[in-house]
Protein backbone atom coordinates (compact mmCIF):
# COMPACT_ATOMS: atom_id res chain seq x y z
CA UNK A 1 0.00 0.00 0.00
CA UNK A 2 1.15 3.55 -0.76
CA UNK A 3 -0.16 7.07 -0.55
CA UNK A 4 -1.93 8.37 -3.65
CA UNK A 5 -0.23 11.72 -3.24
CA UNK A 6 3.20 10.09 -2.98
CA UNK A 7 2.59 8.17 -6.19
CA UNK A 8 1.38 11.26 -8.05
CA UNK A 9 4.35 13.27 -6.76
CA UNK A 10 6.69 10.51 -7.97
CA UNK A 11 5.09 10.55 -11.43
CA UNK A 12 5.04 14.35 -11.63
CA UNK A 13 8.77 14.41 -10.89
CA UNK A 14 9.64 11.51 -13.17
CA UNK A 15 7.85 13.09 -16.14
CA UNK A 16 8.66 16.73 -15.29
CA UNK A 17 4.99 17.39 -15.94
CA UNK A 18 4.92 20.87 -14.37
CA UNK A 19 7.21 22.17 -17.11
CA UNK A 20 5.00 21.16 -20.04
CA UNK A 21 2.50 23.36 -21.82
CA UNK A 22 -0.15 20.83 -22.74
CA UNK A 23 -3.67 20.62 -24.17
CA UNK A 24 -5.11 19.56 -20.83
CA UNK A 25 -4.04 19.18 -17.18
CA UNK A 26 -1.39 16.62 -16.27
CA UNK A 27 -1.31 14.84 -12.94
CA UNK A 28 -4.21 14.18 -10.61
CA UNK A 29 -7.53 14.99 -12.29
CA UNK A 30 -10.00 13.25 -9.97
CA UNK A 31 -9.11 12.56 -6.30
CA UNK A 32 -10.39 9.32 -4.80
CA UNK A 33 -9.22 7.30 -1.84
CA UNK A 34 -5.87 8.29 -0.38
CA UNK A 35 -4.36 4.81 0.00
CA UNK A 36 -3.44 2.81 -3.09
CA UNK A 37 -3.04 -0.95 -3.35
CA UNK A 38 -4.02 -1.46 -6.99
CA UNK A 39 -3.09 0.77 -9.94
CA UNK A 40 -4.84 0.21 -13.27
CA UNK A 41 -3.43 1.78 -16.44
CA UNK A 42 -4.94 2.32 -19.87
CA UNK A 43 -4.63 4.65 -22.83
CA UNK A 44 -7.82 6.73 -22.66
CA UNK A 45 -10.23 7.60 -19.86
CA UNK A 46 -13.34 6.43 -21.64
CA UNK A 47 -16.25 4.85 -19.83
CA UNK A 48 -15.29 1.28 -20.76
CA UNK A 49 -11.85 1.64 -19.19
CA UNK A 50 -13.20 3.37 -16.10
CA UNK A 51 -15.86 0.71 -15.56
CA UNK A 52 -13.26 -2.04 -15.98
CA UNK A 53 -11.02 -0.29 -13.45
CA UNK A 54 -13.96 -0.24 -11.04
CA UNK A 55 -14.61 -3.93 -11.65
CA UNK A 56 -10.95 -4.64 -10.88
CA UNK A 57 -11.27 -2.61 -7.65
CA UNK A 58 -8.62 -0.12 -8.66
CA UNK A 59 -7.63 2.59 -6.24
CA UNK A 60 -5.84 4.69 -8.88
CA UNK A 61 -6.39 4.80 -12.64
CA UNK A 62 -3.49 6.16 -14.72
CA UNK A 63 -4.16 7.17 -18.33
CA UNK A 64 -2.47 8.92 -21.24
CA UNK A 65 -5.62 10.70 -22.44
CA UNK A 66 -7.43 12.21 -19.46
CA UNK A 67 -10.92 13.58 -19.00
CA UNK A 68 -10.36 17.29 -19.46
CA UNK A 69 -9.44 19.10 -22.68
CA UNK A 70 -10.00 22.63 -24.05
CA UNK A 71 -13.21 21.46 -25.74
CA UNK A 72 -14.69 20.43 -22.38
CA UNK A 73 -16.79 23.18 -20.83
CA UNK A 74 -19.43 22.54 -18.17
CA UNK A 75 -19.72 18.86 -17.32
CA UNK A 76 -21.87 17.26 -20.03
CA UNK A 77 -23.65 13.90 -20.00
CA UNK A 78 -20.68 12.06 -21.55
CA UNK A 79 -18.21 13.36 -18.97
CA UNK A 80 -20.68 12.79 -16.14
CA UNK A 81 -21.03 9.18 -17.27
CA UNK A 82 -17.28 8.78 -16.95
CA UNK A 83 -17.04 10.53 -13.62
CA UNK A 84 -19.88 8.61 -11.97
CA UNK A 85 -18.10 5.22 -11.63
CA UNK A 86 -14.98 7.01 -10.37
CA UNK A 87 -17.01 8.67 -7.63
CA UNK A 88 -18.95 5.50 -6.78
CA UNK A 89 -15.75 3.46 -6.58
CA UNK A 90 -13.77 6.23 -4.86
CA UNK A 91 -11.13 5.80 -7.61
CA UNK A 92 -8.50 8.45 -8.26
CA UNK A 93 -7.68 9.34 -11.86
CA UNK A 94 -4.37 10.81 -13.05
CA UNK A 95 -3.36 11.58 -16.63
CA UNK A 96 -0.06 12.30 -18.38
CA UNK A 97 -0.21 13.40 -22.00
CA UNK A 98 2.73 15.18 -23.69
CA UNK A 99 5.10 14.40 -20.78
CA UNK A 100 4.52 10.72 -21.47
CA UNK A 101 5.13 11.14 -25.20
CA UNK A 102 8.37 13.04 -24.67
CA UNK A 103 10.11 11.13 -21.88
CA UNK A 104 13.34 9.55 -23.12
CA UNK A 105 12.97 6.39 -21.01
CA UNK A 106 9.29 5.65 -20.34
CA UNK A 107 7.80 7.72 -23.17
CA UNK A 108 5.78 6.24 -26.01
CA UNK A 109 8.29 7.25 -28.65
CA UNK A 110 11.35 6.12 -26.70
CA UNK A 111 9.81 2.71 -26.06
CA UNK A 112 8.82 2.26 -29.71
CA UNK A 113 12.37 3.26 -30.66
CA UNK A 114 13.65 0.64 -28.21
CA UNK A 115 11.40 -1.99 -29.77
CA UNK A 116 12.65 -1.08 -33.26
CA UNK A 117 16.26 -1.18 -32.06
CA UNK A 118 16.98 2.37 -33.21
CA UNK A 119 20.54 3.60 -32.67
CA UNK A 120 22.22 7.01 -33.05
CA UNK A 121 19.08 8.61 -31.72
CA UNK A 122 18.06 12.22 -31.74
CA UNK A 123 14.87 14.02 -30.76
CA UNK A 124 12.75 15.94 -33.25
CA UNK A 125 9.21 17.20 -33.89
CA UNK A 126 8.56 20.10 -31.48
CA UNK A 127 5.09 20.42 -29.99
CA UNK A 128 4.40 23.34 -27.66
CA UNK A 129 8.11 23.90 -27.14
CA UNK A 130 9.15 20.29 -26.43
CA UNK A 131 10.54 17.72 -28.87
CA UNK A 132 8.37 14.62 -28.75
CA UNK A 133 9.76 12.41 -31.53
CA UNK A 134 12.70 10.02 -31.65
CA UNK A 135 14.71 9.43 -34.83
CA UNK A 136 17.46 6.91 -35.41
CA UNK A 137 18.95 4.09 -37.47
CA UNK A 138 17.56 0.58 -37.79
CA UNK A 139 19.96 -2.28 -36.97
CA UNK A 140 19.79 -3.28 -40.64
CA UNK A 141 18.07 -1.81 -43.69
CA UNK A 142 14.62 -3.18 -44.53
CA UNK A 143 12.32 -3.01 -47.51
CA UNK A 144 9.07 -1.08 -46.93
CA UNK A 145 7.12 -4.35 -46.76
CA UNK A 146 9.59 -5.82 -44.25
CA UNK A 147 9.33 -2.70 -42.11
CA UNK A 148 5.52 -2.89 -42.23
CA UNK A 149 5.75 -6.50 -41.07
CA UNK A 150 8.03 -5.43 -38.22
CA UNK A 151 5.50 -2.81 -37.11
CA UNK A 152 2.69 -5.35 -37.37
CA UNK A 153 4.51 -7.59 -34.92
CA UNK A 154 5.40 -4.80 -32.49
CA UNK A 155 2.32 -2.55 -32.63
CA UNK A 156 -0.29 -3.45 -35.26
CA UNK A 157 -0.50 -3.70 -39.05
CA UNK A 158 0.08 -0.13 -40.29
CA UNK A 159 -1.53 1.85 -43.07
CA UNK A 160 1.41 2.60 -45.36
CA UNK A 161 2.01 5.25 -48.00
CA UNK A 162 5.11 4.66 -50.11
CA UNK A 163 7.28 7.64 -50.88
CA UNK A 164 10.81 6.91 -49.78
CA UNK A 165 13.74 4.81 -50.97
CA UNK A 166 13.78 1.08 -51.74
CA UNK A 167 15.48 0.33 -48.42
CA UNK A 168 14.66 1.91 -45.07
CA UNK A 169 17.63 2.66 -42.82
CA UNK A 170 16.52 5.74 -40.86
CA UNK A 171 13.19 6.16 -39.07
CA UNK A 172 11.41 8.86 -37.10
CA UNK A 173 8.66 8.04 -34.58
CA UNK A 174 6.00 10.37 -33.18
CA UNK A 175 3.13 8.45 -31.57
CA UNK A 176 -0.52 9.42 -31.73
CA UNK A 177 -1.94 12.08 -34.02
CA UNK A 178 1.19 13.60 -35.55
CA UNK A 179 0.71 13.06 -39.27
CA UNK A 180 2.13 16.43 -40.30
CA UNK A 181 5.42 15.78 -38.51
CA UNK A 182 6.39 13.96 -41.69
CA UNK A 183 7.71 17.37 -42.76
CA UNK A 184 10.17 17.25 -39.85
CA UNK A 185 11.17 13.74 -40.85
CA UNK A 186 11.80 14.93 -44.41
CA UNK A 187 13.88 17.87 -43.16
CA UNK A 188 16.11 15.38 -41.31
CA UNK A 189 16.46 13.26 -44.44
CA UNK A 190 14.78 10.22 -42.85
CA UNK A 191 13.65 7.29 -44.97
CA UNK A 192 10.47 6.56 -43.03
CA UNK A 193 8.11 8.19 -40.56
CA UNK A 194 5.92 6.32 -38.06
CA UNK A 195 2.94 7.85 -36.28
CA UNK A 196 -0.51 6.78 -35.13
CA UNK A 197 -3.08 8.42 -37.39
CA UNK A 198 -2.90 9.54 -41.02
CA UNK A 199 -4.49 12.68 -42.40
CA UNK A 200 -6.15 12.88 -45.81
CA UNK A 201 -3.12 14.78 -47.06
CA UNK A 202 -0.62 12.21 -45.78
CA UNK A 203 -0.42 10.14 -48.97
CA UNK A 204 0.44 13.15 -51.11
CA UNK A 205 2.92 14.45 -48.56
CA UNK A 206 4.73 11.11 -48.42
CA UNK A 207 5.08 10.99 -52.18
CA UNK A 208 6.11 14.63 -52.54
CA UNK A 209 8.52 14.68 -49.58
CA UNK A 210 10.12 11.36 -50.45
CA UNK A 211 9.44 9.69 -47.09
CA UNK A 212 7.60 6.43 -46.38
CA UNK A 213 4.61 7.06 -44.08
CA UNK A 214 3.35 4.40 -41.66
CA UNK A 215 0.28 4.94 -39.46
CA UNK A 216 0.19 2.16 -36.84
CA UNK A 217 -2.78 3.43 -34.81
CA UNK A 218 -3.16 6.35 -32.40
CA UNK A 219 -4.28 4.05 -29.61
CA UNK A 220 -1.82 1.28 -30.45
CA UNK A 221 1.24 3.54 -30.56
CA UNK A 222 0.33 5.01 -27.19
CA UNK A 223 -0.07 1.80 -25.21
CA UNK A 224 3.67 1.65 -24.52
CA UNK A 225 4.26 4.53 -22.12
CA UNK A 226 1.27 4.20 -19.83
CA UNK A 227 1.86 0.48 -19.34
CA UNK A 228 5.51 1.13 -18.46
CA UNK A 229 4.44 3.90 -16.07
CA UNK A 230 2.31 1.43 -14.15
CA UNK A 231 5.23 -0.98 -13.96
CA UNK A 232 7.45 1.81 -12.59
CA UNK A 233 4.90 2.58 -9.88
CA UNK A 234 4.64 -1.09 -8.86
CA UNK A 235 8.44 -1.35 -8.71
CA UNK A 236 8.83 1.87 -6.72
CA UNK A 237 6.10 1.33 -4.13
CA UNK A 238 6.02 -1.90 -2.14
CA UNK A 239 2.64 -3.58 -1.93
CA UNK A 240 1.20 -1.83 -5.01
CA UNK A 241 -0.16 -4.07 -7.77
CA UNK A 242 -0.39 -2.96 -11.40
CA UNK A 243 -2.82 -4.10 -14.12
CA UNK A 244 -2.76 -2.78 -17.69
CA UNK A 245 -6.15 -2.78 -19.40
CA UNK A 246 -6.31 -2.47 -23.18
CA UNK A 247 -9.69 -1.29 -24.42
CA UNK A 248 -9.39 -2.24 -28.09
CA UNK A 249 -9.46 0.69 -30.51
CA UNK A 250 -8.44 0.36 -34.18
CA UNK A 251 -7.85 4.10 -34.59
Amino acid sequence: MASRDEIVAFLDALLDSANFEDYGPNGLQVPGREEVRHVVTGVSANRALIEEAARLEADLLLVHHGLFWPSIGPIDALTAGRLRPLFVGDISLAAYHLPLDAHEEVGNNALIADALGLTDRRTFAPHRGRHLGIAGHLPSALSPSQFADLLAGLIQRPLAFAGGPERISTVGVVSGGAADDITEAAALGLDAFVTGEPAERSQGMAEELGVHFFAAGHHATERFGIRELGERVAAEFAGVQHTFVDIANPV
